[in-house]
């Protein structure tokens, strides 16, 4: 995507790529597909737009963040496909972990519990179960990185000098960072067995890392001056610059935010301390984070697994067709639950069927899912820090659904507001690249930028809000101890 000063579209284009999934939960990416992917969604978007390298004046990077890459530095090849965030095979690896000494050391170093969603333990996996890649990193060939680490190599020029950087907000996702220095953890790499010397340079999430290469995709020399995790991205796009705003993104996984301020609040409720972000020399600034495994990925499995839509927007027209749910609920546990829960032996569940329900009843159910578990996680952020959200701002590929948002504002009973620009995400990639740059001069300019699209204002009364909540929290329970994650492959 590409966007002017006003923080407008100029153009864009995008790829899906393929989902992996060789066995039952395990979810892989082809690193080299992603290459040659956003490769093409850069090509195809400068051409759109009539641009070239010369007309950028910087260029932001943001990714799904714990999906795990390890590749040779001099031939850039992968030795195994990416591990990605939604993968559960490392459930025994948590397990060990969260029985063991290493579980609190985890917590208060890195702010994260320990958990199959991270990038430490997928790394750790790797090099257990990875043919000679132990060998590989103790020698300083193998080199590990998420995916935004990944792609800056290559448009740098991958084996050819390509930078090998991430941000502090990725890195703040791998359990082998600590909080306060912003440095990888020795003790924490000591629990993992990771080599120091795998890991890329820590840096701000808004500085000139390095250019783009006259022979990649930008065809020409462009300031790579911004990496940020999609949801810290997205806090910048959402000009969450003070303590105590919110946004809540709707993507594959679900993930609210909360600023904090320039000090890590530790959770007491089951959320995550993570860094939001941090611009140059300035302080980092914290934020506590509900992480949701599934949302838009259960509309997906509606389409692709099950058949019940053709599209991701027919669940809007479907869901409109009832009042309410019928009784029915589904947990799309189908990677465990995360924030504020963390069951991985969870597993998904619809409960309440009856022969009175229709297809149009398990698609509200999906829907209400999405909103319920993001009310599991406002009601977290307020147990620890206190703050009521009077209003959520929300952003992500979901957002386009009324029916959704709808459902959100009832269920949370407070407004619900999405910006002009729903993908924000991408647009906070790109005003941290441009404050690198002095393209804009300071958070209050982007500020001023934000702009209401749509309000959705809540319509239940408190006791139907009682009811579905409670509803909810019933079927819930109905997803415990569904399997045993010391079983899971370590």
């Amino acid at each position: 995507m590409v966007f002017d000063h006003d923080g407008r579209h100029v153009a864009h284009h995008q790829l899906e790529h393929e989902q992996i999934m060789p066995q039952a939960g395990w979810v892989e990416h082809n690193p080299i597909e992603i290459t040659e992917r956003t490769n093409a969604v850069i090509q195809t978007t400068m051409s759109k737009a009539r641009l070239s390298a010369h007309d950028l004046a910087a260029v932001g990077v943001t990714n799904q963040r714990e999906t795990t890459i390890v590749w040779d530095r001099t031939t850039g090849r992968p030795y195994t496909n990416a591990i990605v965030w939604q993968d559960t095979r490392t459930a025994g690896i948590a397990a060990e972990l969260e029985n063991s000494a290493a579980g609190d050391l985890i917590r208060q170093r890195s702010g994260l519990t320990p958990a199959s969603y991270f990038a430490g333990g997928k790394l750790a996996w790797i090099l257990r179960n990875v043919d000679g890649v132990r060998a590989a990193a103790e020698a300083g060939n193998a080199v590990f990185g998420t995916a935004d680490t990944w792609v800056l190599w290559w448009l740098t020029g991958g084996q050819n000098g390509g930078i090998h950087v991430t941000d502090v907000t990725n890195a703040s996702r791998t359990m082998l960072m600590d909080l306060q220095t912003l440095d990888w953890d020795d003790e924490l790499l000591d629990v993992f067995g990771i080599p120091r010397q795998m890991l890329p340079e820590i840096h701000s999430s808004s500085q000139v890392y390095g250019y783009t290469t006259a022979s990649g995709p930008f065809a020409g020399q462009v300031p790579l001056a911004a990496d940020l995790g999609d949801q810290h991205a997205a806090m910048v796009g959402q000009v969450c610059f003070e303590p105590g705003q919110a946004k809540n993104t709707y993507g594959t996984g679900n993930f609210m935010l909360l600023n904090t301020g320039n000090e890590p609040m530790r959770s007491q409720s089951g959320l995550l301390t993570t860094v939001a972000y941090k611009f140059g020399e300035e302080p980092a600034v914290y934020a506590l984070e509900g992480s949701i495994a599934v949302t838009g990925s259960a509309v997906q499995w509606l389409r692709d697994q099950l058949g019940l839509i053709r599209e991701a927007k027919d669940t809007e027209i479907i869901a409109a067709q009832v009042e309410d749910n019928g009784g029915v609920s589904f947990v799309p546990a189908f990677s465990g639950l995360f924030a504020p829960h963390w069951r991985s032996d969870a597993r998904g569940a619809i409960v309440g069927l009856s022969r009175f329900n229709t297809r149009a009843h398990i698609v509200r159910a999906t829907l209400e899912a999405i909103c319920y578990q993001s009310r599991d996680v406002a009601e977290a952020m307020w147990a620890d820090s206190g703050v009521d959200i009077d209003v959520l701002k929300v952003d992500g590929g979901v957002t386009d659904n009324g029916v959704c948002m709808q459902i959100q504002a009832d269920v949370l009973g407070v407004p619900v507001v999405r910006p002009e620009i729903a993908e924000t995400t991408v647009l906070g990639a790109a005003y941290a690249a441009g404050l690198a740059v002095g393209y804009w001069n300071g958070t209050a300019e982007l500020t001023r930028n934000w702009r209401e699209f749509r309000r959705w204002e809540p319509q239940w009364d408190d006791d139907q809000r009682r009811a579905g909540y409670a509803q909810w929290q019933k079927a819930l329970t109905r997803t415990f101890d569904w399997v045993d994650p010391t079983e899971s492959t370590t």
